[in-house]
């Protein structure tokens, strides 16, 4: 069984007794020491610089991080790893259709806007225009 290295006196400013810095790397080391059954929980803890608090706040990410994980990689609807260049060319065509489509519309949606407003500029206040009246 691996332990948690405490830190060596001469990187350790004015000798005081300080924990490493708790990387991910370090903190999943931790959890995994912990998951034995006969492991010694308390002896890590205080080797490692960590509270029991804190140790079951990792253990909560580790596992919530593991769970996620597991739901991604077993989606139905994942996307697909290997698309052909054939497949990307198609989309990029499909998304300039859309987007030039898109912009069509909003151009007709606004000339008809501006020619509603032309046509009729009572009505456009009372229906409940953008624009306020002057006061």
């Amino acid at each position: 069984m691996s332990k948690i290295n405490p830190p060596s006196p001469t990187n350790a400013p004015s000798n005081a007794k300080r924990a490493p810095r708790l990387t991910a790397q370090r903190k999943l080391e931790l959890y995994r020491l912990t998951r034995t059954p006969e492991a010694p929980i308390g002896e890590l803890v205080r080797q490692a610089g960590v509270h029991l608090d804190d140790l079951r706040q990792i253990e909560q990410i580790v596992e919530s991080a593991a769970l996620a994980a597991l739901k991604a990689d077993g989606r139905h609807g994942r996307l697909p790893r290997d698309i052909s260049p054939a497949r990307v060319l198609q989309l990029e065509q499909e998304l300039r259709e859309k987007t030039t489509a898109l912009a069509e519309l909003s151009v007709a949606y606004t000339l008809l806007e501006k020619k509603e407003r032309t046509l009729s500029p009572t009505l456009s206040r009372a229906d409940g225009s953008r624009r306020r009246r002057a006061k």
